[in-house]
C-alpha cells in the first residue's frame, strides 16, 4: 500500500515556523501584512480569500482586502496596486486572477505594476525571471513551491533523480521544472500531446502531474517504487455516487497498489499552498525590516 504524502503534516511544520517568525517580527514592531486585491465577486476567488484570511489569522499575519467592481478600469486598478506598492505597512500583495472581462487583455501590464518585492505569488515578469534564472527576484509561485516543500518534508531525495513533469503552464509546469532543476534533479517536461508519455513517466523516479485531466494518470504510467505528486484539482461528476467531487490527475485506486507514495487530492499539494503564500509574506516583511536596520 502506497504511503500518502499528506499536506496537513507539511502544514503543521510550516505553520509552526511561520508563527514563530511572525512573533519575532512583532516583538520588533513589524506586523507582517498581506493585501488581497479582488475584482468582483467570483465564487472561487471568494472561497480562496476566506481560506487565506482564516489561515492568516491563525498564523498571526495581518490582512486587508481591497475590492474593485468588475467594471473597474485598467488605470483605476493600477492606481490601487501602486498605492499598495508605496504603503510600507503592506509586505505582500495577492491579486486574484483571471481578471474580469476586458481587463484580461491588460493583465500583463496590470500585474507588472506591482513591485517584485511585494509579489508573493509570482505575478510579475521579474519574479518569473527569478525562477528561471535561479535568482532571488520576487517570489516563486506558491503551488510549485508547495510541491518542493512536500518532497523535502518527506525526505524524498531530489539530487540526481529523474523527474517527469506533466504540464507546461506558467503557473505550475514550467516553474516547478526550473525549481526541481535547481535542486539538482534531471527533469523531463511533458504534456498531454507528448508521444510515448506513459513510457517516459514509467521511467521516472518521481512524477509531478499538472495536466489538469481527471483520471489521466493511470496504472499504465507508473511502476513500483515511484513517487507521484498530483498537483491538479479537477471536478469529477462521477465521484460521491454521482454527486461529484474534487479529484486529481491520478486514478488513485489504480496507482496506489503500485507506487511507493503519492499526494492525495484533496489533501495534498493544495493544502500547503496557502501556508506557502503566508510564508512569502513573512519573508517579505523580514527583508523590508532588515533593509531599514
Amino acid at each position: 500500500m502506497a504511503r500518502l504524502l499528506l499536506g496537513k503534516e507539511v502544514n503543521a511544520a510550516l505553520n509552526q515556523e511561520v508563527t514563530a517568525r511572525c512573533e519575532k517580527l512583532k516583538s520588533e514592531g513589524v506586523h507582517p501584512t498581506l493585501a488581497i486585491v479582488r475584482c468582483g465577486e467570483d465564487a472561487a476567488a471568494l472561497s480562496y480569500e476566506r481560506g487565506a484570511l482564516k489561515r492568516a489569522e491563525t498564523l498571526g499575519v495581518q490582512t486587508q482586502v481591497t475590492v474593485f467592481p468588475e467594471t473597474v478600469t485598467k488605470d483605476e486598478l493600477i492606481r490601487g496596486i501602486r498605492a499598495l506598492n508605496e504603503n510600507p505597512a503592506v509586505h505582500g500583495v495577492l491579486l486574484f486572477r483571471p481578471l474580469p472581462g476586458a481587463l484580461r487583455k491588460e493583465e500583463e501590464e496590470i500585474c507588472n505594476s506591482l513591485f517584485p518585492e511585494k509579489d508573493v505569488d509570482c505575478m510579475t515578469d521579474l519574479s518569473n525571471a527569478g525562477v528561471y534564472a535561479g535568482k532571488d527576484l520576487g517570489y516563486p509561485p506558491c503551488t510549485p513551491e508547495a510541491v518542493i516543500r512536500i518532497l523535502k518534508h518527506y525526505d524524498i531525495e531530489l539530487t540526481g533523480k529523474n523527474i517527469c513533469v506533466i504540464g507546461r503552464s506558467l503557473v505550475v509546469g514550467k516553474p516547478v521544472s526550473m525549481m526541481l532543476l535547481k535542486e539538482n534533479a534531471t527533469v523531463t517536461i511533458c504534456h498531454t500531446r507528448t508521444v510515448g508519455l506513459a513510457a517516459i513517466a514509467q521511467a521516472a523516479d518521481i512524477i509531478v502531474s499538472a495536466a489538469g485531466a481527471a483520471g489521466s494518470l493511470t496504472k499504465d504510467f507508473v511502476r513500483p517504487g515511484q513517487v507521484v505528486i498530483d498537483v491538479s484539482v479537477n471536478w469529477d461528476p462521477k465521484k460521491n455516487d454521482g454527486r461529484g467531487g474534487i479529484t486529481g490527475d491520478a486514478a488513485a485506486d489504480e496507482i496506489e497498489p503500485l507506487v511507493d507514495s503519492f499526494t492525495p487530492v484533496p489533501g495534498g499539494v493544495g493544502a500547503v499552498t496557502t501556508s506557502v503564500l503566508l510564508e512569502h509574506v513573512v519573508r517579505a516583511a523580514e527583508k523590508a525590516h532588515a533593509q531599514k536596520q
